[in-house]
């Protein structure tokens, strides 16, 4: 009897795993956790594009609604090989401001740290190593299970901004110049932000504590800085001001698109929130910021979904129940929590958000009519200006904070700082290649091409034949709702009679 048990016991004793051995494994199904993790929200993060394409789409009007789609679509054929050959790059290699490091600063021939250097930065400099286009560690490796998906998640992080600049510019931009600007804005300015302020070892959280926990300005703050630049540049649609310089509206082409547009986008923020964060499966609590400080994914869960109640309470009243307005101010309103969304309660989170949502709508007022700049979707208020309130407010509400490897405590005065890094990157990052491109006329379709619209100059063909083409509709300033033909065709006269761009033009009849 001993002898049958010793046969069907031996073999499972004498294969008892060692200490090393159950390390490994551990170590294996932590990798394995964290690489599904990421890239699942890199799944999830799509429906952002697809939300952006729909938003897009409906409110820009019926001519321009396949080459509006077909711009989103290009924006990930030319920022992900950019992002891949030279962002990913800037971010590893940047933190230290804008000369970069090399691995060579920092490790010696055979990797080790070189005396006198911190382990961060050699940390650092490792990290550095693994982001050329030639590392081993950006393509198949059986040894590496994070890269790829955490490099796919950035790149989706990239689209976002392009997506911002996208929708602003709409039904006047030139495709060509567009494509340029995106690759500038996601795969050169947000990811050198990002170095710098959105990362464990930049020199903004290292130094000052600056705490931007869900990228509210590194990616939504400077997208929308850098999209001011490039509006000053591009000017208005025809016929979008009268002569005295009172705003007009273009009807959108499909309102109810739009908003189901914005309820993708916030579907896909919370794949946006959850891979902000790094999985520390094997050590307590388990999730970490960016900064690795110790935070929760249930603890953004709380601010994202609260944020969106407040935004839409925000925008709703600010609005006087505006339906975009309503929707946008939900945007507004998560990424006013984004800079905190780690460390705030619940009921901050609601104010914070509220006040956000409150003041998209105002900021879009005032950048329409009192700026007078074209932004066909708010895109500069609800991006650009909840994305520098965001960081405000945790100075404001949350300083004290430890932040960073440093443990840095957050602070007003860093939190300013970082904001007064990023408005120049981002707003000058946006202006000088689109100036440069206006003055070799590369900026705006030719005004005729404006008028007919852009899919029939470019695909020649309605696509939407079985449907009849109403007139086109604009709302004066005073509200009325009047055929737009007299007065796209006076803007056209004025434009092409001076030879600038458009200038606030109309018939100069409306209060």
């Amino acid at each position: 009897m001993s002898g049958v048990l010793a046969m069907v016991f031996g073999p499972l004793l004498a294969q008892e795993p060692t200490l090393q051995e159950l390390n490994d494994k551990i170590t294996l199904d932590s990798s394995i956790l964290s690489e599904q993790f990421y890239y699942w929200t890199v799944v999830v993060m799509w429906l952002i594009h697809v939300g952006f394409m729909s938003y897009e789409a409906g409110a820009g009007r019926r001519k321009n609604v396949m080459a509006t789609a077909m711009k989103n679509i290009l924006t990930i054929a030319v920022v992900t090989p950019a992002f891949y050959y030279f962002g990913w790059w800037i971010y590893g290699c940047f933190g230290h401001g804008i000369i970069p490091i090399t691995p060579g600063d920092f490790l010696d021939s055979a990797g080790a740290l070189i005396s006198g250097k911190s382990p961060s930065d050699g940390a650092m400099a490792t990290f550095c190593s693994e982001t050329y286009p030639w590392a081993a560690n950006l393509g198949p490796n059986l040894n590496d299970h994070i890269s790829g998906v955490f490099w796919a998640a950035f790149l989706l992080f990239s689209w976002t901004t392009a997506s911002i600049l996208s929708g602003a510019l709409i039904e006047r931009a030139r495709l060509s110049a567009y494509l340029l600007l995106a690759v500038i804005l996601g795969s050169v300015i947000w990811i050198l932000d990002a170095s710098w302020g959105w990362s464990w070892y930049g020199f903004l959280p290292t130094r000052w504590g600056f705490h931007d926990s869900i990228a509210g300005l590194v990616v939504h703050g400077v997208a929308g800085a850098f999209t001011l630049g490039v509006l000053f540049n591009l000017g208005p649609r025809i016929g979008k001001y009268t002569k005295d310089g009172l705003a007009r509206s273009f009807k959108p082409h499909n309102l109810h698109l739009t908003l189901m547009g914005l309820m993708l986008i916030f579907t896909g923020f919370y794949a946006f929130y959850a891979a902000c964060l790094v999985i520390q499966s094997t050590a307590l609590p388990g999730w970490g910021n960016i900064y690795l400080n110790p935070t929760t994914l249930s603890s953004i869960t709380f601010a994202i979904t609260i944020g969106f109640a407040g935004g839409f309470t925000g925008g709703y009243f600010a609005s006087r129940g505006d339906p975009f307005w309503t929707l946008s101010g939900g945007l507004a309103g998560v990424i006013s929590v984004s800079a905190g969304a780690d460390i705030y309660a619940p009921s901050l989170d609601y104010l914070i958000a509220m006040f956000g949502g409150a003041l998209s709508v105002y900021a879009g007022n005032f950048i329409e009519k009192r700026m007078r700049v074209d932004d066909a979707v708010g895109a500069v208020a609800v991006h650009g200006v909840s994305g520098f309130w965001s960081p405000l407010a945790v100075g404001l509400f949350a300083a004290g904070y430890p932040t960073g490897i440093n443990n840095i405590d957050t602070s007003l005065t860093g939190q300013l700082y970082g904001m007064m890094v990023f408005l120049p990157l981002g707003f000058f990052g946006g202006y000088i290649p689109s100036w440069i491109l206006k003055k070799a006329n590369l900026m705006r379709v030719p005004p005729e091409v404006e008028l007919e619209g852009l899919d029939m100059a470019e695909f020649q063909t309605d696509f939407y034949p079985e449907f009849d083409r109403p007139p086109e509709l604009v709302v004066l300033p005073d509200g009325t709702e009047v055929e737009s033909y007299p007065i796209l065709l006076e803007g056209y006269q004025q434009v092409t009679s001076n030879g600038h761009k458009p200038e606030p033009v109309g018939t100069g009849t409306e209060t």
